[in-house]
């Protein structure tokens, strides 16, 4: 059970693989106001960014799961080089069915909200992690513009216009779901850019050094269309992490 290889080779040394920067995350651990001796559940925690740097920032424990290997056993190494390995925990695995052994105060899914099958599974698997009054956090793309050809659309990492909602449609689906939106942090191009762009050189670097690799046709394929693709996305495509707390 892990990710397909490409995966790993295409996000290279980010430690952040989602269009989020470092700044943004920092900003977003101040805003919902984390307190020191909280706890936290981060599924389909990716690289453990967030958990590492807010342990470290912000005093607090928990752990992250994660599909990937590569992902799981770089977190750990973050988390030796913050000093905060004794307060947060990697475990490998399928976050989408994973349950906390304790209830949380913070339980989040950042950007990966396929593990329940959609924005509405994700706040149901989170929840039952959840302690009462705890806070949820969602990561999730959103139509800045609307779409005005297929090709966007696909550009944008999506099949269909109705795959994704606009920013208001966003907020009507969690207030539908019973939870009120107490904060948020929005992506925007510029972190977007830091983001995609990164892919671009560690493919081709990695092209430059494997060019008989299996992979290498698709990755050939993939560095011609992502730049012109991205230049769609990083205009309709809207991304953020958003706060809930249960009405």
């Amino acid at each position: 059970m892990d990710l397909p290889r490409h995966h790993t080779i295409r996000d290279g040394d980010q430690r952040i693989v989602n269009p989020f920067t470092a700044e943004k995350l920092a900003v977003l651990g101040r805003a919902i106001r984390l307190r020191p001796g909280g706890t936290l559940l981060d599924l389909a925690s990716g690289r453990g960014e967030l958990l590492c740097t807010w342990a470290r920032d912000h005093h607090i424990s928990g752990t992250g799961v994660d599909l990937s290997t590569v992902a799981v056993e770089m977190s750990r190494r973050r988390a030796d080089e913050l000093g905060v390995s004794d307060r947060v925990t990697f475990v490998h695995g399928d976050a989408g069915g994973y349950v906390a052994d304790q209830p949380v105060d913070v339980a989040a899914c950042i950007g990966a909200t396929w593990i329940g099958d959609g924005v509405n599974g994700t706040i149901e698997l989170l929840e039952r992690s959840l302690r009462p009054g705890g806070m949820l956090l969602i990561g999730e793309p959103y139509w800045r513009l609307d779409p005005p050809d297929q090709e966007t659309v696909e550009a944008c990492h999506a099949q269909h216009r109705d795959d994704f909602d606009d920013l208001a449609g966003l907020v009507r689906r969690f207030q539908r779901q019973g939870w009120d939106v107490v904060e948020w942090v929005l992506a925007d191009p510029d972190s977007w850019d830091r983001y995609s762009a990164p892919h671009w050189l560690t493919v081709r670097r990695w092209l430059d050094e494997n060019p008989d690799d299996e992979l290498a046709g698709a990755f050939r394929d993939e560095l011609t269309g992502d730049p012109l693709r991205h230049v769609l996305r990083r205009e309709f495509l809207g991304w953020g992490v958003f706060a809930l707390l249960k009405r």
